[in-house]
């Protein structure tokens, strides 16, 4: 059995494991635009390292990719990083390329995304210990009404699964800072203090496996 995180004492994960996380996903994965090129993923686990982990991150951020593309990729990228004397975790967040529109129809309908993640979280979990993000808000209104519904829906399948979900849509429309970075850049990404917002949600989830001293 691989070693699961959130299951020892904190010293005893700061002082002895061997922590590898494997980040998969898409753009907000990935960080794109971020001038610091860190994203929400670099921060977290930055500030995991200084806190005394012993973490190896892998950010495996595709731009553009939906849970489909995730779906046939995921594994493959996941299981040689995830050795069995780790300690091993995986975080996903996808969706909001699943509710873009090309020629009038979304890239991945809702009950396909549902599916693809009811598939994701049932392999994963018996790789690791799995966490799931949800997508967040970009500028297009119409868009955020698709992407609100679909996390909504991907949060009741991880709940299914045992997965903890966060929930970061209606924080993060409710952030200037985030809506307006998201705004004034390409209409989906933030910048750096975008970025920081999110990763400051992360570390302030109850579930997260490296929560603040």
């Amino acid at each position: 059995m691989r070693g699961e995180l959130g299951r020892e004492p904190v010293c005893t994960l700061m002082r002895t494991a061997d922590i590898r996380v494997c980040f998969i996903g898409d753009s907000f994965i990935n960080g794109t635009n971020d001038p610091e090129c860190l994203g929400w993923t670099g921060r977290v686990a930055a500030s995991a390292r200084r806190k005394g982990y012993n973490l190896t991150s892998y950010n495996l951020g595709i731009r553009r990719e939906t849970s489909s593309d995730i779906a046939q990729r995921w594994f493959a990228e996941a299981q040689p990083r995830l050795p069995r004397h780790c300690k091993s975790g995986i975080v996903f967040s996808f969706g909001v390329n699943d509710t873009t529109l090309e020629d009038g129809q979304v890239r991945v309908p809702e009950a396909r995304s549902v599916e693809n993640t009811r598939q994701i979280l049932s392999a994963a979990t018996r790789l690791a210990t799995v966490l799931m993000i949800g997508p967040p808000p970009t500028a297009d209104a119409e868009q955020n009404g698709r992407i609100d519904v679909l996390s909504r829906r991907l949060h009741v399948v991880a709940e299914q699964a045992t997965v903890p979900f966060l929930s970061v849509f209606e924080p993060l429309r409710q952030d200037s800072v985030w809506m307006s970075e998201v705004s004034a850049d390409d209409g989906a990404h933030p910048r750096a203090e975008g970025y920081a917002r999110l990763a400051a949600l992360v570390e302030g989830w109850a579930h997260w496996w490296f929560p603040k001293g």
